[in-house]
Formats: C-alpha cells, structure tokens, sequence
C-alpha cells in the first residue's frame, strides 16, 4: 500500500492518524507520521512521543536505537506514503463524495453542505480548512461504513499539487467556488492557476460552478464536456438561473430560483455579494440532488454563519474565553481543545458544551467518545448543556454540571463562580452561547484591537525562510499592544528558540502564564534580581555596573553557571561593552564561576535604510571581530545575535546564530511588506449620528466648524485608548463600509468624531481605524511618528481578541 518496511512489533492495532506531536488523541492507538518541513522534522519528536505511548510511526529515517516494543514504517517518502494510504482507504468506500477548490469560501460551502445534507444522512467532511497536502488525507482518513456523503476541500499554492490531491479525494460531484488573487504568487498567472485547481475534477461526473465570472466559465467549458456541466448565474442562460429581489429585510436576502420547470422563492439570511454566492452553490448541489422544494427552502432559510476561527478575550476574575459558540462536532471539538491546552496561563481547563447536534451517531456511544475525549486533553471542569447531555451524564465525571438549557445555566450560574480559568465556550449556534460569553468576559468596550494569531505565524515562517539561525521574538512593551501571554503561548506553540522582554516584570508575568521558553531580560535592575533568579530569567549584562551587581546577587545564592547575554557596544551609542573594555571583561570573568554567557549581541540603528548600509555593515564588522574574541576565551557554545527585523529582511548573510524578531512578527516590514500580513486591526462603532448644521462646531475648543449641512457620526474611541488627541489635524480617516471618513476636530478623552456627509452608515456599524487595507504604516506617517508608537501606545482598556484558525 505504501511500499514500506517493517521493523518492530507488528501487531498494534491503529485507529487515528496524527502528524503533530503536539496534538495526539489516543498515543496508545495512533500512527505517527514523521514529515520532514522547510522548519521541523517529525523524526526529531519520535524520542518524546515513545515516552508519551505511541507504539507506531510511518518514517524515513529508523531510530539510532528502535525499542523492540514499537513498530516503524519505513518509506522512502513519509507524506507521499500518507496520501497513498489515504487514498486506498477512499478506494474501500463507494459513497458520495463531493471535492470543493476555489480560490475563497471552500470552507463555508462545505460547512453549508453539511449543514443542508447533515438531518438526512451521515456527513463527513474535512475538520475546520483542512485542504493542504497533509490536511486532505488527513480528512480523507475520516471516511468510514457509516458515511454516505464525504465532502472535502482542496487547496493548492503552486503547480503539480492537485493531481495528488484528486488521487485521494477522486469527487463524484465537484464545486468550483471562485477564482482570486489568493496564492498568486506559486503561479504564472491566474488562468494557469484555474488550469491547475481543475484537475480535481477531471473524474467527476458534475461540476458545480457559477458562470458570471467570464475566465472561470471559458477554460470550465473549453475542459470539459458539456453534460458534466451544473452551472449557475444570475443573469446567462443557465442549469440554474438566479435573480435577487429588491427591498431585502433585516432577515436577509430574498432570491428568485429557477431550474427546469422547478420555481423557488428563497430567503438566504445574509445580505453580502460573498455569502450569496457560497449559498447558491449549495443551493445547487441540493437541486442536483432532486432535494424536494420545501426542504431547500426551510434549510436554506436555517443557514447559520460559520466561524472560521477561534476568538481569545479576558474574561472576569482572570479567567480567558475561547469562544468557539457557532458549531459543535467532535472533530471541531478536538481541534478546540488542542487550543485550549495552548494556553498555560490558566492550570484549570473547563469546557462549557452544548449537545451535539446531527452527529449521526447514537447518543451513548457519541457522549462515550466525548466523555473520553475531554479526559485525554486533561479537561479539568466540564458543564454540559442540552438535554442530550443532560441524559447522557452518567458518562461523565460526577464533579460535571449539567443544564437543561442555557437559560437555566444563566440562571444558576454568575461570572464568580469562575477563577482563574481557561474556559472553552463551544456550542451549536441554537444553544446562544454568545449570552454565556458576553456575561463571563472582562471588557464590553466596543473599541477593540483584533490580534490575528494565523498572521503572526504567517509572519514568523516568512522571516524563518530568510535565515536557518534561531529565532528569538522580542514581546516587550505588552508585544508591541498585542498581548504579552496570548502572543508568547503562541510563540511557545511553535517552538520558537528563545523570547526577550525590557523589564523583569515583564518576564515574570510570562512564567505567571506557563512559558517555559528561555528569556532574555533587556534592562534588568538590581531590585528584580531576585525576581529574575526565582523565575529562571536570563539578564542582559551592558557594563561594569551591572555585571558586578548581578555577580553579588549570585554570589549571595551560591549560584554557579547563571546564563547571561553580554551586549556589545557597536556604533549605536546605547548600552554595551566597548572593545576596549574586553581584556577586563575577561579578567573578571575568568575569576569567578557564577555566570555562563549564553550569548553575546549588539543591536544595529540603521539596518532599515539603505542610505546608511556602510554604516550597518560597520557595525556587523565590528560585532564580528568583538564576538569572536569572546568566544575564543571560552570552551562552550556562546550565541551570537545582531539582526533585528530590518536585518532579516535586508542582512541575512549576517544571521550568526540567532536572529532577533520584533515588530516584522506583526506584519510591519521595510522590504518585504507584500509578503507579510498585518496581524493588529483596531476598530470601534457608530455610536450615535446626528446632523450638523452650518457654522456649529464639533468638539471641544470649536476646533472645526461646519462649512455647510454635514452628517457626523460618533465613535467611541478616544486619546484615553491610545489615539493622538491632534489626529484631526493630520488628515486622518476611519473607514466604514469600505469608504474613508474624515476625524473632525480635536480627539475627546473618549469619544472621535467623523464625517459621514457622504457616506451610507448606520448607527452600530463597524469603523476601522487601521488593519488590513488601511495598514498603521499609513497612520503613522500622516502622525510623523512610526507604528511602534501607536502600537505600544494602545491603551489596556481596548479589549484585545485573538482569533485562530
């Protein structure tokens, strides 16, 4: 099947599949599959995971010492033989499949699907966006006798990709979502792109696509014959032809439907251009499946809006929420607790779960696998709400609660009644479990700074690609806004090599939180050196001073060996050892036996202007020659670092042995911005909008006057939130429904006002100040300042929310 061999034990017996060590279900029943990454090697974890009890693994490469108790694969190719198993495992089933690509909305059309076919016969479908090489067997894998319709994703980013994708997913029915600029850049151009996501159906016996978009319906209809051909469009002659009714209310958008001789009156619950299209699919495929009329309606009218990821916000008496509350299954569930477990700031893990709806499962046997499930992620509270649960509790631990509803859980239950937890909300969009959140959460600002967690790490592999030396992530000054714990579990998640902070506070609060990560202490004081040596902090020794300071701390302990980080003085004229003053560095060094230099490192000013590469250079030079003295005084490896962001990007010849990444990490770059993404949007609300007449003022000091009748709208934000109080005067604007709104007048303590002369809005929605589109690098030149600044400068009243995929 794989074209392995065998060594080891051969008679275990598997039941799960897992490619990351960090997110293993049963280790007693699972193959592990070493991949080899542009970052990590699987093969590197199979020494922990044998402690852990796995007891299979799939590899290229054997153990220098294989234990006689475990079974191991050999292949020559360990993801080539993953797709190979995941594809003769959909050989053995003959349901229906239907294969999704596209360049936008694959995930919400298979969850729509699901939610449209689920009441009817048992779906299963790819896990959360799992379309990737990995991710598709992955979800292939799922398939089993009770299927009756698999409906699975693809993604590609380059050519050759897909026909290992088909091999495995091999559609009888397939949907063309849309073509767009996503993953543009693995391409010629976007027609080769389209030639290459179609190769998913060159099998399949319909294909659903939407023929308005002019280059998708040529290269569909050059590729292939006309009776595999479903399409939709609302306006071409069409299988399915669709024109949207004016007027549409509050409920959503009213469509007119035909096909054949059949006439449907739909109402889709959403408004957006986006939203209708991804259901018209659906709605497509259930009219090739001559799904009855009435049963199109009612469910098209039930869609719920699928979260495509998970939201992080403080919740009261130090608690965190994930909020997971628009669906529940048990692979979600999974996948939501694995993120759960991320968050080491908090040692009690509680989950608050709805039944699960249309699992297609029988009750005893579905609340058993939960109930196993949640002990092998080492929940510690559980609250179970639905009457599912409610009569399944006896498969659970007798500390669980259970509620009939979540009215009758409101009603028994108070934010007091939880205390420094990690609390995972995830409910079925039914059960309103927003009500449980909005109660619980910390903050109801309507101000809030969204922290993109997929972007960062986007972010952090673009700069890993620059340089094979260590990453440390500097987190100071809150990371730059963003959150110092949320950011640093992150990070810690994917195994960066080392985190940096300014103060000892700072690190404190990190080994509060559950990170184990070596940190380095920028500007470490004698009156946190005992702080610092209590929580395994590693200071930032810059002179004399500071070295003797910490000598006698250490000598006071009796410590031996305490890691430290020399920094050197190269050109900036900041903190540091001159060259001349290495002989007596060494001197008093090589008298004592407290201290070990983990690193030495030098930090360069102008590395992001190429007017003053000499300069750079000089320094890079400079930290040369004064590192390698060092490391010739000593028989052990000392790190060497010099390169901030901009060194990345623009010196990575000069990487040594450690990079250090900072404000790059949130999207912000000098040379390679397009292929970074911003990971911080700041946005608020209208308020209140009233009209203006001609010659009033707006705000306080009458610093603008109306020059004619004007519309303005509210915004609650203010300098109190970190905004400039002079951001009016700079040309500045908010952005509402796509369109720019000007800042009137000088900025309050809480409140900005806007111009909205000329613009459709409502009071309640949503204004960006900056985010993707309207980036901060924009703010702050209009500010003459740089986005450190605004950053760093937000207040901690605007309630973060971090959200993943």
């Amino acid at each position: 099947m794989v074209g392995g061999e065998l060594t080891g034990s051969p008679g275990e017996v598997i039941s799960g599949i897992s490619t990351d060590s960090r997110t293993l279900h049963q280790p007693e029943a699972t193959l592990f599959v070493a991949i080899r990454g542009d970052r990590h090697d699987g093969h590197a974890f199979i020494p922990e995971l044998l402690d852990r009890g796995i007891k299979a693994f799939l590899v290229e490469e054997l153990p220098a010492y294989p234990p006689g108790n475990a079974s191991f694969i050999l292949v020559k190719d360990s993801l080539k033989a993953l797709q190979a198993l995941a594809a003769a495992h959909r050989r053995r089933y003959g349901c229906r499949v239907i294969g999704i690509t596209g360049s936008n909305g694959k995930t919400i059309v298979k969850e729509w699907i699901n939610q449209a076919l689920s009441p009817d016969q048992k779906i299963v479908r790819s896990p959360k966006s799992y379309n990737s090489q990995i991710g598709v067997p992955l979800s292939v894998l799922l398939l089993d006798q009770h299927a009756e319709t698999g409906v699975f994703e693809a993604g590609i980013s380059r050519p050759g990709e897909m026909i290992n994708l088909e091999s495995i997913i091999r559609p009888s029915i397939g949907i063309f979502t849309n073509i767009g600029e996503a993953h543009q850049e693995g391409f010629l151009d976007m027609e080769e792109k389209l030639e290459q996501k179609l190769i998913l159906f060159k099998d399949s016996s319909k294909i659903i696509y939407c023929s308005d978009q002019e280059v998708v319906n040529r290269i569909i209809t050059k590729r292939f014959r006309a009776e595999k051909l479903f399409p939709w469009s609302f306006g071409k002659e069409s299988d399915v032809r669709v024109s949207r009714r004016d007027g549409a209310g509050e409920e959503g958008t009213r469509l007119d439907i035909t096909f054949g001789d059949i006439s449907l009156d739909l109402l889709v619950p959403f408004h957006d251009k986006a939203s209708i299209e991804n259901a018209m699919h659906v709605v497509s495929l259930m009219l090739l499946l001559e799904m009855p009329p009435l049963v199109i309606q009612s469910r098209m009218a039930d869609l719920n809006p699928v979260a495509m990821r998970l939201e992080m916000v403080k919740a009261l008496h130090g608690c965190t929420i994930i909020n997971d509350t628009y669906n529940s299954d048990l692979n979600s569930l999974s996948i939501a607790l694995d993120y759960l477990n991320q968050q080491h700031q908090h040692a009690v893990k509680t989950l608050i779960l709805s039944d699960i709806l249309q699992s297609g499962k029988e009750e005893g046997i579905l609340y058993a696998e939960v109930s196993a499930l949640l002990k092998r992620k080492g929940v510690s509270r559980f609250i179970g709400i639905g009457p599912a649960l409610m009569r399944m509790r006896r498969q659970f631990p007798a500390s669980a609660q259970f509620y009939l509803s979540t009215a009758e859980f409101m009603s028994y239950i108070t934010a007091h009644d939880f205390r420094n937890e990690a609390i995972l909300i995830k409910g079925s969009r039914s059960f309103r479990f927003e009500k449980i959140t909005s109660r619980l959460q910390q903050k109801n600002h309507r101000t809030i700074l969204e922290i993109d967690l997929n972007a960062l790490i986007h972010n952090l592999n673009i700069y890993r690609s620059k340089t094979t030396a260590r990453i440390m992530v500097v987190v100071k000054a809150f990371s730059y806004g963003s959150g110092s714990q949320e950011i640093a579990n992150a990070l810690q998640y994917q195994r960066v090599d080392y985190l940096c902070v300014a103060y000892v506070d700072e690190g404190i609060v990190l080994r509060e939180a559950g990170i184990h990560l070596p940190i380095l202490v920028m500007n470490p004081e004698v009156s946190g050196f005992d702080g610092m040596m209590d929580h395994d902090l590693e200071p930032e020794i810059y002179n004399f001073r500071s070295l003797f300071s910490f000598l006698g701390a250490l000598a006071k302990r009796n410590l031996v060996s305490y890691p430290v980080h020399l920094k050197l003085e190269t050109g900036m004229n900041r903190l540091g050892f001159r060259e001349d003053e290495l002989d007596q560095l060494f001197e008093i060094l090589r008298q004592n036996r407290h201290v070990r230099i983990r690193s030495v490192f030098s930090h360069l000013g102008t590395a992001d202007d190429p007017a003053n590469d000499a300069f750079t250079l000089k320094q890079i030079e400079t930290f040369e020659r004064m590192s390698s003295r060092i490391r010739d005084q000593y028989p052990y490896e000392i790190l060497r670092h010099i390169l901030n962001s901009a060194g990345i990007e623009r010196f990575p010849e000069a990487s040594f042995d450690m990079v250090r990444l900072g404000i790059g990490l949130y999207g912000i770059g000098q040379h390679i911005d397009e292929e970074l993404k911003p990971v911080s949007t700041l946005k608020s609300i209208i308020s209140q909008i009233k009209p203006v007449r001609k010659g009033e003022s707006v705000g306080y000091s009458r610093n603008f006057i109306a020059p004619a009748d004007m519309t303005v709208g509210v915004v609650p934000i203010g300098y109190a939130d970190g905004l400039r109080r002079d951001l009016g005067r700079h040309g500045i604007c908010f952005h509402l429904n796509g369109a720019a709104a000007p800042v009137l007048g000088n900025i309050c303590m809480d409140m900005t006002m806007i111009d909205l002369t000329h613009l459709e809005a409502n009071e309640g929605d949503e204004v960006i100040i900056f985010g993707p589109g309207h980036p901060v690098t924009e703010l702050a030149e209009k500010l003459g300042t740089i986005p450190y600044e605004i950053l760093a400068g937000l207040s901690e009243r605007v309630k973060r929310v971090y959200f993943q995929e």
